[in-house]
């Protein structure tokens, strides 16, 4: 018998600072109207002084495995945030998850980055070399926004969230069906930090706010975005053998809510199967998709088992999209660990007891979901 990862497990974690289009609106001269039918976004969430792309992966990761019941024996660590350039992120945050010695890496294709680490997993898991992989995706975004940058500073939010997979069958709910994966290079400059790495280290000379902080040539990104997203999205419906009018949950990468809507549009997706939750969190780079996941799953409407579409476009320029079947797993909830600046690591055993549904950044019925033109 053949194979097949699952999907047993979903976590999540968001700061508890909230920041409204109005508290942006003075500050960039713009207002909550001209960004919310720009993007889609009503308000996101940002990280307090001293807490860490670390902090909210411990917390994600903690919530899945008990979402799961499992423990995990593989950590991948989707981020563009990561707590220091040297070493990875990702084993202090297995250690802290009480996950001593095993395998625990970083995922770099920035807001593709959880896809990528969802089909990394799943091979993992096919070849033998992991039973229960946990893949997160958490990210500190407003530690490269330029607060000035109303381009920018209006769109990205911090968060993470985390799914646990599992070896099980072809046809249960969760199953990773098809994945698809891309990237370009000759788009890389198109969204960059151009400072800090090998390249232009910037250790001593004056570095120019445009060269520090994220950038990103928005027209082009856009019109990429929806051709990249669209083609994979395709591929792994073909794959997976499902028409688009089957698809009952597709979820992008919460980039851009016109984005979004451009993409399922072109797959023929209704707009009654499109789950996300940018208008609360904005966009949380490579923590969107797990973060969506766990809010549509709290909201209790999409049947296990049914069809799913997953779609994420990110710098250097990387794409990707996995099918799965829907999976049958109660979303936990974790706020941010306490932040171990001059500390060391905190065992696992410290975590704050889980929220389950419903998860508290949840839309509130008064409120309904953007219409962007």
């Amino acid at each position: 018998m053949s194979v097949h990862t699952v999907i047993c497990g979903l976590g999540a974690c968001l700061p508890e600072r909230v920041v409204t289009n109005a508290d942006l609106a003075a500050r960039l001269d713009t207002s909550d109207d001209w960004i919310r039918t720009r993007t889609g976004i009503h308000r996101r969430r940002v990280v307090e002084p001293g807490t860490s792309t670390g902090d909210l992966a411990v917390s994600a990761g903690l919530a899945a495995m008990e979402s799961g019941g499992l423990e995990a024996d593989f950590v991948l660590l989707a981020t563009t945030t990561p707590d220091r350039p040297c070493p990875a992120t990702a084993p202090e945050v297995a250690h802290r998850l009480g996950l001593e010695e095993v395998p625990a890496v970083d995922v770099a294709a920035v807001c593709s980055g959880f896809v990528y680490a969802l089909a990394l997993a799943d091979a993992l898991l096919k070849a033998g070399t992991c039973e229960r992989p946990l893949v997160i995706g958490a990210e500190v975004y407003t530690s490269i926004i330029d607060p000035q940058d109303r381009d920018t500073a209006v769109i990205f939010g911090d968060g993470a969230g985390a799914v646990l997979l599992r070896r099980g069958r072809r046809g249960e709910p969760g199953a990773v069906r098809a994945v698809d994966l891309g990237s370009a290079g000759a788009g890389s400059d198109l969204i960059t930090v151009a400072v800090g790495g090998s390249r232009h280290p910037g250790r001593d000379e004056e570095v120019p706010p445009e060269q520090r902080y994220f950038r990103m040539q928005g027209r082009e990104v856009y019109r990429q975005a929806i051709h990249r997203m669209t083609v994979s999205a395709r591929s792994v419906l073909d794959r997976a053998g499902w028409q688009p009018p089957t698809v009952r949950a597709f979820i992008g990468h919460q980039a851009n809510q016109r984005i979004l809507d451009s993409v399922s549009d072109r797959l023929g997706i209704a707009a009654r199967y499109r789950y996300g939750n940018i208008a609360e969190v904005g966009n949380t780079a490579a923590a969107s998709i797990p973060l969506a996941l766990a809010d549509a799953a709290a909201d209790g409407r999409i049947r296990p088992g049914s069809p799913t579409v997953l779609t994420a476009f990110g710098g250097g320029l990387t794409w990707g999209s996995a099918a799965v079947t829907w999976p049958d797993a109660v979303p936990v909830y974790l706020p941010p660990k306490t932040p171990t600046a001059c500390r060391g690591p905190q065992p696992a055993d410290e975590s704050v007891p889980a929220q389950r549904n419903p998860l508290p950044w949840r839309l509130p019925a008064s409120i309904e979901s953007p219409q962007v033109p």
